[in-house]
């Protein structure tokens, strides 16, 4: 008999609420027993002493989980009646109908004793006011959150037992089915195989996942899925392929056959509401749990499941990678990386219509500078690079790197014939220290343990080793075979006509290159034409190429800085169209390829605020001398050839320039009437 002396009067006056749950819905369809017993609870309620006005059913949790993972509409209004006051005693069949979770059982029972609210199940009634009742209840509820744990662990570690055997069934991907032994098998239905098969020839000719949903609803061709559960289930629905179906058959290691446990994790979040959240991620290959290849046929290799998923990882365009080959006329669209912050720089189409495309990086722009690093044309950087592809393509220069390479890989080998040796030794002191241990005695404990140590620290050392030599390898350069030779010299020579053939596309061009490029760094100034291009290879070999940009026309009209600085240097000495007659004559011309004038030679000078040679400086020529003192040229040439006036050429061939000054002018004068009978005998010089 239960008790009813803790059932008082102030409870009495307050509502009864009945909660009602089970964990699932089958559980509600098919154990309709224990839905009526907590349904019956109305009955001990109004025994207790509460009529059928104050009690209230609460059943909108039937088929969810207690264990505080799912959203439970019943139990927050029950709490929020609590927490008004409004409830008098709490009826569950057990306690852990109310919640599985210690968190929710312990928030509920400390409302229930602050608000002085009763629980009454099959065993007692429980005021949690009482030290004692609230112990039996926490303990209750500890034990029924530990039931459900050790429920869940013992139900999932037959699965993971199962599962590293390789035993454990669940529905198979489109393209397999169970045979009749239970072993995964190829679906024997022909068009099944085809369509599967096409998906990944597809994916290998376009190297992107909506390349094959392309080709499909290009040729019209349908896919199947498998139909689980209702009247459908087993049966084949054909219908559209579409890309998330791609990536799914692309991820999914079933396909190589391999049998996987383990590749995919829950994880929950909180949203503003303050409301679990579940999100399925998919893990990296090493932390699955179970992987066993080669269990059953495959449509593909390993190795060519392995290069499918590095190629979607490199078709993803939200990564600082290069991203998918596609369409526009840019060559080296996702290759190209700047050379001053080393960001992988895009592809911006300009002109009319957006036929000249150039190479821009956005790196400053994106820190907030407001400017970009590097802006190159697209046209420019692709023919030198293309250039340079078919010249190292070239029979001849192929055989030689072969040639280099085969005397490379010879030191390579010589080198892991040693790592050999250090392998063999390792493995032999691990085996020597293990035998030693399984000799001695077992009652001989300080011996067995020093050995123990001793085998345990070869095993270390051995497992050292082994990890260098696989990151050893990891960096060995590729080994061609004569085969692969072959197929490289016959390349060569397929591969401009294949380049330059009409029907080749840009995306195939792009894709021959990626083939052979990791990716190219520029080095270029913004006001200088010269551009440096840095190559590295695919197989790791570095080379640097310069190129020529043409300059804007704002800059190729612009003087050089040499040709300013000989302005500055001959306007001490020359007149503005004494220096355009000297650059003329010497062979320079404008950057726009003109002669030099006078006017282009005042605007050197004004752009660059270079003085002019003033009138006193500027200097006489001989005729100017000759009609100043009224004698003939040739006395001029007499004086300069004697001393007499002091003259200079600026270049050989050009006429004199005659510095006179005052005091000068008043001797020559003076020489002039002196010398009368001179400047007539002079007259016919």
């Amino acid at each position: 008999m239960i008790s009813t002396s803790k059932v008082r009067a102030e409870h009495l006056n307050r509502m009864a609420i009945v909660y009602i749950r089970q964990s699932t819905l089958t559980q509600v369809r098919y154990n309709q027993e224990s839905t009526q017993r907590q349904y019956a609870l109305q009955e001990k309620a109004l025994n207790l002493g509460w009529t059928q006005e104050q009690i209230q059913i609460i059943d909108e949790d039937l088929g969810i989980s207690g264990s505080g993972r799912s959203l439970r509409q019943g139990f927050q209004q029950l709490v929020a009646q609590v927490s008004l006051g409004q409830v008098g005693a709490i009826f569950g069949l057990e306690i852990s109908r109310l919640a599985r979770s210690c968190a929710d059982l312990l928030r509920l029972l400390e409302l229930c004793a602050l608000f002085n609210t009763i629980v009454v199940d099959e065993d007692g009634i429980y005021d949690l006011s009482d030290f004692n009742d609230r112990l039996i209840l926490g303990f209750k509820g500890t034990m029924s959150e530990a039931e459900l744990h050790f429920l869940r662990s013992r139900m999932l570690g037959g699965k993971k037992n199962k599962a590293k055997k390789g035993t454990l069934r669940f529905p198979l991907p489109v393209g397999y089915v169970y045979d009749i032994d239970g072993q995964t098998a190829l679906d024997p239905d022909e068009e099944v195989q085809i369509a599967v098969r096409n998906v990944f020839h597809a994916f290998q000719a376009s190297g992107s996942a909506y390349g094959v949903v392309k080709f499909f609803a290009k040729n019209t061709l349908r896919f199947p899925k498998r139909a689980y559960g209702g009247a459908w289930a087993g049966k084949l629905v054909w219908g559209t392929l579409t890309h998330s179906r791609v990536l799914g058959i692309l991820y999914n290691p079933s396909y190589a056959g391999a049998y996987v446990y383990g590749r995919y994790h829950d994880q929950k979040s909180v949203d503003p509401q303050g409301l679990f959240i579940h999100h399925t991620i998919r893990l990296p290959m090493e932390q699955w749990e179970v992987l066993i290849p080669d269990h059953h046929p495959a449509y593909i290799t390993w190795e060519n499941y392995e290069k499918n998923l590095k190629q979607l990882q490199n078709n993803r365009t939200n990564l600082e990678r290069s991203g998918p080959a596609r369409e526009g006329t840019a060559l080296l669209q996702g290759v190209v990386l700047c050379g001053k912050c080393g960001r992988r720089m895009t592809v911006r189409y300009t002109g009319n219509g957006g036929i000249y495309p150039v190479y821009e990086c956005k790196g400053r722009w994106e820190h907030g500078l407001r400017a970009t690093c590097t802006t190159v044309p697209a046209t420019i950087i692709d023919q030198v690079v293309t250039t340079r592809l078919m010249q190292i393509i070239q029979p001849a220069e192929l055989d030689l790197a072969l040639k280099v390479t085969d005397k490379l890989l010879k030191g390579e080998d010589d080198a892991d014939k040693g790592w050999s040796l250090s392998l063999e030794r390792a493995k032999y002191e691990a085996n020597r220290a293990e035998r030693q241990y399984q000799q001695v005695e077992p009652e001989n404990r300080l011996v067995a343990r020093s050995l123990e140590a001793r085998w345990n620290e070869k095993l270390t050392e051995l497992a050292q080793i082994q990890e260098q030599y696989a990151q050893y390898k990891s960096r060995q350069s590729w080994q061609p075979t004569e085969e692969d030779k072959a197929q490289i010299l016959s390349l060569a020579k397929e591969l401009p006509r294949i380049w330059y053939a009409a029907t080749t596309t840009a995306k195939d061009r792009k894709r021959i290159l990626r083939m052979l490029l990791e990716d190219i760094t520029i080095f270029a100034e913004a006001r200088q034409s010269d551009i440096r291009l840095g190559l590295r290879w695919r197989n790791q070999s570095h080379e640097e190429i310069n190129a020529t940009k043409p300059l804007p026309k704002s800059m190729a009209r612009k003087h050089t800085s040499e040709t300013v600085e000989q302005v500055r240097k001959l306007s001490d000495t020359m007149t503005d169209s004494q220096i355009a007659d000297y650059f003329n004559e010497s062979g320079h011309h404008t950057p726009e390829g003109k002669l030099f004038t006078v006017d282009s030679i005042k605007w050197i000078r004004y752009s660059h605020k270079i003085k002019r040679l003033s009138m006193q400086q500027q200097g006489l020529s001989v005729k100017d001398v000759a009609e100043q003192f009224n004698v003939a040229p040739g006395v001029v040439y007499y004086w300069i050839k004697h001393g007499i006036l002091e003259a200079k050429k600026f270049a050989p061939g050009w006429p004199w320039n005659i510095q006179l000054d005052k005091q000068k002018e008043i001797e020559l004068r003076e020489w002039v009437q002196k010398s009368g009978h001179l400047s007539k005998m002079t007259q016919g010089l």
